[in-house]
């Protein structure tokens, strides 16, 4: 039996793609079983697999993980991703809620009846330019350092990463006012394991089109 980690979820972003990012960026290899049909969910559920039957769901270490933000503290824990100290902890989860309710507005979008979409793409670019990225450009600015924490690499600066690369998509101007926030990417993009996920052929997976939103419809009746 393998030891990589494995990953259970349908072929798409959704709330798995944060820890396919933390993976990643550790430098963790890991497989995914890609939920395909109702039946591959119903079986995970039979199986006991799914705690609150549903999914992210996350084999590793011989546990059965559920819950995005439990993993993601797992995983961040287990390879030094998560602070030096209770405080340095404390910082990065404030951080990283942040990041989570603007990213979770972005994961909404695909979802977002045409008729609203227009409304939502302009409230997530008003709050990433007066309210998410002013408060991450404050913080580099005041201790100028090279990460969000601790001057170390650690989860909150991935989340970043991996936001700022949808906001670009979304607007890629959106980023202009904040050079911080922008030399922050960039040298983030340049880590190695950072660098080798960004490219073409790895588990990254591209933003949701229609077709992946109906197999997952299909699968998860919503």
């Amino acid at each position: 039996m393998s030891g990589k980690p494995v990953l259970h979820y349908f072929n798409a972003r959704g709330r798995m793609e944060c820890i396919r990012w933390l993976l990643a960026a550790a430098g963790v290899e890991f497989e995914e079983k890609i939920i395909e049909r109702p039946e591959d969910l119903e079986k995970l559920k039979k199986d006991g697999k799914l705690m609150f039957e549903q999914v992210p769901m996350v084999e590793i270490d011989g546990m059965t993980l559920v819950q995005t933000r439990a993993i993601l503290n797992y995983i961040a824990t287990k390879y030094d991703l998560s602070g030096k100290d209770m405080k340095e902890r404390a910082l990065i989860d404030m951080y990283a809620e942040g990041i989570a309710d603007l990213n979770e507005m972005i994961v909404q979008l695909v979802i977002t009846p045409p008729d609203q979409k227009e409304a939502k793409i302009s409230l997530i670019k008003d709050r990433t330019k007066n309210r998410y990225l002013p408060a991450f450009e404050k913080v580099l600015k005041s201790h100028g350092q090279d990460y969000l924490v601790g001057n170390r690499l650690s989860r909150v600066d991935i989340h970043l990463l991996e936001l700022l690369l949808y906001v670009e998509e979304i607007d890629s101007s959106l980023l202009a006012p904040f050079p911080l926030v922008k030399a922050l990417k960039s040298r983030l993009s340049s880590l190695p394991n950072v660098k080798k996920f960004l490219q073409p052929g790895s588990q990254r997976k591209p933003p949701t089109d229609e077709k992946a939103l109906e197999e997952a419809r299909k699968v998860f009746k919503f």
